[in-house]
């Protein structure tokens, strides 16, 4: 295996699993296009303003992985902990995904646009999202608890459970059909 490959400027289409045939690698500027990266060991590769379209990321080790001004759009993104990337300068953008059993427990993601995003079941426990925006997003059974959640847009989210008691929500946007969201763990009966 080779380490510390460099790529810029570069479209990569339809690898598989087995494709993957170096570790630690940086992609600087490059389009994935249709690639199959489920379960492969991405540890510390590192992304910067790189695009990802139709991928499969589901379940891939993203230990020290590093991932600055990347996008996802109609990926598919299962069970991937990033909790234990390299958070230095993380930032993405996540567009038609499904990111259903992922965790950004203890992550600082401000700022990040989930747009038609599904999130069921995501850990958000102690992350730090304040400013993000949740478009159309499915959060059912997400976790929400110390979460920093100040100026957050949850006006077209859905399926969402959120104590206020549990988590700085100061600013944050939420339409009224979205309240028994917020008042569930208070165990209030709200009826149209």
């Amino acid at each position: 295996m080779a380490t510390n490959k460099y790529f810029t400027d570069q479209t990569f289409e339809n690898l598989s699993p087995n494709a993957i045939n170096f570790s630690g690698a940086e992609y600087d500027h490059c389009v994935f296009k249709n690639c199959d990266f489920s379960a492969v060991n991405l540890s510390s590769f590192v992304f910067t303003d790189c695009t990802f379209l139709a991928c499969n990321l589901s379940m891939a080790k993203l230990t020290k992985a590093a991932f600055r001004g990347v996008k996802f759009i109609d990926c598919k993104l299962l069970g991937l902990s990033f909790s234990v990337i390299n958070t230095i300068g993380f930032s993405v953008y996540f567009e038609n995904c499904v990111l259903n059993h992922s965790s950004f427990y203890q992550i600082k993601t401000k700022k990040t646009v989930f747009k038609q995003v599904s999130l069921v079941e995501v850990d958000f426990t102690e992350a730090d999202v304040s400013e993000s925006i949740f478009d159309d997003c499915n959060l059912q059974g997400a976790i929400f608890e110390q979460s920093i959640l100040e100026k957050a847009d949850f006006r077209t989210a859905y399926n969402y459970i959120i104590n206020p008691q549990l988590n700085s929500l100061k600013g944050a946007k939420f339409k009224l059909y979205g309240l028994p969201g917020l008042l569930t763990a208070h165990k209030i009966i709200i009826e149209a």
